[in-house]
């Protein structure tokens, strides 16, 4: 039997499946236990109710650790700490897929596909413009920002951050305004609805929180806040935007090679495939024929859920205050205009499908 790890001159035990040595191993550990710990905290009752999931506890338990207790981490372990917020990263965003089947397309009909769709592609080519040209942020930035408003917040953000190899900070930059306009939208638009100041019937309501909220977590909480009709096609349109993820990343990639200039063109100016979008895509499929029991699917969600978690602790642990330094408010200007466009534009896109294709 060959095996995978080995030593070599460099290191006592060294493997090549992953290329980290034992403090590597350790890092990885290390972030074990502190996603373990955020999952735990986000269990607890007080903070559930607050809307704080594991990702976001994660993240910014990651942050504080790192800017406060950093300088005691062993240096030994980065390689360990990295592994975890690149390689376990992807191996999260594909299973991820096992969230959504091809069915829940159907279930909503003309108007779900084409609002979430539209929602998607309009949301991000605003978020790119705007955060280049109005504001002035750097591409990447204002990528990563738009990518979280207009797909799937924080699991987007990371699976771009993936895809165009962006600094680690700005990663925790773009999750930081998802996680504040996806919490407010997730009491607003409830608080609102039962006011009566939004013409939509339950199920209506559903196509326009789907379509226009950031995380799913969000999604979940505001259609659950006003009944499990709403719910129940918020979480499909939802889905259907969170499925969108794979063919984004593609044709972001390309996008990148076309009309990018430098290393953004990816080695040799070749499309690099983000094989991990397509893999996405393809355990959506699996997912669909149903071959895998409920148990085995909802497993699989627990443990992909983990391992997003620590992937965001470990970009929280790679995150130094420093390198915020002349940044300032402008990406939190860049997710407030993001927001005003889902909550405007995102009513008046679900307004014009329903009278176009029905509800």
């Amino acid at each position: 039997m060959i095996s995978l790890c080995r030593k070599d001159k460099d290191s006592p035990f060294r493997c090549p499946l992953t290329g980290l040595d034992a403090p590597g191993f350790a890092g990885v550990g290390f972030v074990f236990v502190f996603a373990l710990l955020a999952t735990i905290l986000a269990g607890i009752p007080v903070i559930q109710a607050a809307g704080l999931h594991a990702l976001i506890i994660g993240m910014i338990g990651g942050m504080i650790y790192s800017n406060g207790l950093g300088r005691f981490l062993p240096q030994s372990w980065a390689p360990g700490i990295a592994f975890s917020a690149r390689k376990i990263l992807r191996v999260a965003i594909v299973f991820y897929g096992f969230r959504i089947t091809f069915q829940n397309i159907f279930d909503v009909g003309l108007s779900g596909i084409i609002v979430s769709v539209l929602m998607v592609a309009l949301t991000f080519l605003l978020g790119l413009a705007a955060g280049m040209k109005l504001f002035k942020l750097d591409r990447d930035l204002s990528i990563l920002i738009a990518s979280g408003a207009a797909i799937c917040g924080a699991a987007a953000v990371l699976a771009t951050e993936s895809t165009i190899k962006a600094a680690a900070w700005k990663s925790t930059v773009a999750v930081a305004t998802v996680v504040l306009f996806g919490t407010t939208a997730m009491f607003l638009y409830p608080f609102v609805y039962n006011l009566g100041w939004v013409p939509l019937s339950p199920s209506e309501m559903g196509l326009y929180i789907g379509g226009s909220v950031h995380e799913v977590a969000h999604v979940v909480a505001a259609g659950t806040a006003i009944n499990p009709e709403a719910a129940n096609d918020a979480v499909i349109v939802k889905m259907i935007r969170v499925m969108m993820l794979a063919p984004f990343l593609l044709l972001l990639g390309w996008a990148l090679v076309r009309f990018g200039t430098g290393e953004k063109k990816g080695d040799g100016g070749k499309i690099v495939m983000p094989w991990f979008a397509v893999l996405f895509i393809v355990m959506a499929g699996v997912n669909s024929l149903g071959i895998i029991p409920a148990a085995g699917v909802d497993a699989i969600n627990v443990i992909d859920g983990f391992l997003l978690t620590m992937a965001v602790c470990a970009l929280g642990l790679e995150t130094k205050a420093e390198k915020f330094k002349g940044v300032g408010m402008r990406p939190i200007y860049l997710a407030a205009l993001l927001f005003a466009w889902l909550i405007c534009g995102g009513f008046a896109i679900t307004k014009m499908a329903i009278a176009v294709f029905g509800a």
